[in-house]
């Protein structure tokens, strides 16, 4: 028999805040960076943190974790190894989304919008503000591709520890950052009954950074 608990009776209802048109700003950028700010003072555990969604060769979707390096008017930036499975689905398909759920807030911000790689000199200069540690384990890592053990993952790393021992650790050719350059973003904030508050911005006209602003019943 089955251990799990029912989880068609779980509830939980929502009422912490409202989302009214008056209470964003007109550009989503600053209201997405307000509500991030909102996150990471309430100490939430890594508020940065977003789900990205892409598309494979194939039509199949992907989703999993990573974490948001940079936001701006030119979009959102997360690093990650261009070969990895998320690498070659957006090389095929550069259309991606990004979810951010603050479950503490009551607040969920999604993102739909187009990956671009960054220029080297970006991913470069990122690279080396990274950990010793993080930035060998990015050049052993030959990420998303089979591998033969934990062990020989192990035995990789601390052979490029003692390789650059007292020296600068290469940029892999194969790793740096992508900005997603949004075309909407819907905040969304929790309410009671499941009447949830949905304002989505819709880019309008990206040279002049105009965006439309609309209501999505819950």
């Amino acid at each position: 028999m089955s251990k799990l608990p029912s989880i068609e009776s779980l509830r939980a209802d929502y009422t912490q805040a409202t989302l009214d048109e008056a209470d964003v700003l007109p550009d989503p950028i600053l209201q997405f960076e307000t509500w991030l700010a909102a996150a990471v003072s309430a100490a939430l555990l890594e508020p940065h943190a977003m789900s990205l969604a892409t598309v494979d060769a194939n039509g199949h979707p992907s989703a999993r974790i990573v974490l948001l390096r940079r936001v701006d008017h030119d979009g959102f930036v997360f690093f990650t190894n261009y070969a990895s499975a998320k690498g070659n689905d957006i090389a095929n398909n550069p259309h991606v989304a990004l979810l951010f759920f603050w479950k503490e807030l009551e607040r969920q911000v999604r993102i739909r919008g187009t990956a671009a790689k960054i220029t080297r000199e970006e991913s470069e200069a990122y690279f080396h503000s990274r950990p010793r540690g993080s930035q060998l384990g990015a050049l052993a890592s030959p990420q998303s591709q089979v591998v033969a053990s934990r062990e020989w993952l192990d035995a990789r790393y601390e052979e490029l520890r003692a390789r650059y021992e007292g020296q600068e650790v290469p940029l892999p050719e194969t790793w740096g950052g992508y900005r997603v350059v949004p075309s909407t973003i819907e905040f969304w904030q929790g309410r009671s009954s499941r009447m949830h508050d949905r304002l989505v911005y819709e880019r309008e006209d990206a040279a002049e950074g105009t965006w439309r602003r609309v209501r999505l019943a819950p």
